[in-house]
């Protein structure tokens, strides 16, 4: 069988982690969460954003780059909870626009990852979590993680732009995108099943895949 490398992106609290899990284990594929390694910069950065911005971040990109390493080496197919793309396309250029990043550091950061990046192959697919801000943040209250509680609405739809901006110019490799308000693939196996089908279309090279009306008002009748 074809190795195949998939990478599963969407903003905080979409459900990355979890997909990722489930078709680990229905396609029988490795998969390799975020990096556990904690950042060693974290208490300096929270303490002052501005300065500790750039030292943070690369270390982050160190860590993602590390990972995106090991996935193109395994033996095996495999799936990345979220991709090296968007520590760089999305956070880092987030912490730019807010002014917790000069310019001086910002280009060097996006000089360092546009070379680096462009030494490794990309994923077969990236799988793009596609979700409101009113989802967003009802599965991050039911997740329950206690520093994820004061993320701002604000906060997140700025990170959904972002997202929206960087997957529309994204021409490395296809891209599947899952309209997850319409979509619980931890409640009803169907959905999941429907994910997995559109997952083996877009890897047996089908260019137009897309989640139908039809198809999705029928996933929401699930819902109801």
């Amino acid at each position: 069988m074809k190795k195949h490398f998939v990478a599963v992106a969407g903003n905080i609290g979409v459900g990355k982690s979890t997909l990722v899990e489930l078709l680990a284990e229905r396609l029988e594929w490795e998969p390799f969460y975020e990096p556990v390694d904690e950042n060693p910069y974290l208490a300096d950065f929270y303490q002052d954003m501005r300065s500790w911005a750039f030292p943070s971040q690369i270390f982050f990109l160190t860590r993602r780059l590390r990972a995106h390493r090991q996935l193109l080496d395994h033996p095996t197919s495999a799936i990345q909870d979220r991709s090296v793309y968007e520590d760089a396309e999305i956070f880092a250029q987030n912490l730019y626009l807010q002014n917790h990043m000069n310019e001086r550091d910002f280009q060097t950061y996006r000089d360092l990852y546009q070379i680096l990046t462009g030494f490794l192959p990309p994923p077969d697919l990236v799988i793009y979590l596609r979700a409101s801000v009113p989802s967003l943040q009802d599965r991050i209250a039911k997740r329950g993680r206690d520093y994820e509680q004061q993320i701002e609405s604000e906060y997140l739809l700025r990170l959904n732009a972002l997202y929206e901006a960087w997957i529309s110019d994204f021409t490395l490799c296809p891209v599947l995108t899952v309209p997850t308000d319409d979509l619980n693939y931890v409640a009803h196996d169907s959905h999941l099943s429907l994910i997995v089908a559109k997952i083996h279309e877009k890897l047996a090279g089908k260019e137009e895949v897309v989640f139908e009306a039809s198809e999705v008002a029928n996933a929401k009748k699930d819902l109801e």
